[in-house]
């Protein structure tokens, strides 16, 4: 059964109400996508596409010009609670230290926000736990400007993910790593799924990544954008960068490439 549902959604930024057909800009045309619960899906496409605009839909903080979002089977019309969210960019409060950027969540998010005080130290042992999973361990009171890009994107998942969310959604988290530092990070990611199941929407244009970690692939089409194919990604987990290379792996990135860039070989 879908845990997370877009039903033929169009939508339009810009348009004002009352105006002339075409007015604005058609990110989403009849745009149709099915995600279970606790599956990790990735949504992969050309730049523009409106990759971006689906995870704003399912997080509720844009609305469908046309068409219904459902998350839990209840239509979306404002934003979730139950979503964590991670950027490209860490998005690390420079002022906060590291274990009170990732307790930040549960200063606005209810039920946690009206939490008594006295669950002060249970929240700040539940950061450092959450750190220690992704190697931060020792890092809690740094500022962020102590830590490297790639311990800031740890630091920002483990915040994405403090509130238990029940969707997690990702928006090119690892696009502005090295390569090396990327890879590294697609192994963290998985454990972290593996150990704290949520449904994970990840938007990436890497499409290595896309298939080391997800159960679906699906492609989205140029703007406006709607979801031209999917494949499911059938190697067992957990995976390793060793998987990458061969040659089952290397077919199914280069079919997925072949959906975006039809002039490529499959």
């Amino acid at each position: 059964m879908s845990y997370i549902e877009i039903d033929d959604v169009d939508l339009h930024y810009g348009r004002q109400s009352g105006a002339a057909n075409g007015a604005g800009t058609l990110a989403l045309a009849n745009a149709t996508l099915s995600i279970g619960q606790n599956e990790f899906i990735a949504v992969v496409g050309p730049s523009g596409c409106g990759k971006s605009t689906l995870l704003k839909l399912i997080s509720g903080l844009v609305k469908p010009t046309r068409g219904v979002v459902r998350v839990g089977g209840q239509s979306v019309k404002k934003p979730l609670k139950n979503v964590g969210m991670a950027f490209q960019n860490s998005t690390l409060l420079p002022w906060r230290n590291v274990r009170d950027n990732v307790l930040l969540p549960l200063e606005i998010v209810e039920p946690y926000r009206s939490q008594p005080r006295s669950e002060a130290a249970l929240k700040r042992q539940r950061a450092d736990e959450l750190l220690a999973t992704v190697g931060l361990a020792d890092f809690g009171d740094q500022m962020p400007w102590q830590l490297s890009g790639g311990m800031q994107q740890r630091a920002q998942l483990c915040r994405a993910l403090i509130h238990e969310p029940s969707v997690l959604l990702l928006d090119e988290p690892f696009g502005a790593l090295d390569a090396f530092t990327r890879e590294e990070l697609w192994a963290v990611l998985q454990n972290l799924w593996l150990t704290r199941k949520c449904t994970v929407v990840l938007v990436t244009h890497e499409l290595r990544e896309a298939v080391y970690l997800c159960d679906t692939v699906y492609v989205v089409s140029p703007r406006p954008g709607r979801v031209i194919a999917s494949r499911d990604v059938p190697f067992p987990r957990p995976r390793t960068l060793d998987m990458t290379y061969q040659a089952e792996f290397v077919e199914l990135v280069h079919a997925c490439r072949h959906h975006i860039m039809p002039g490529s070989a499959a």
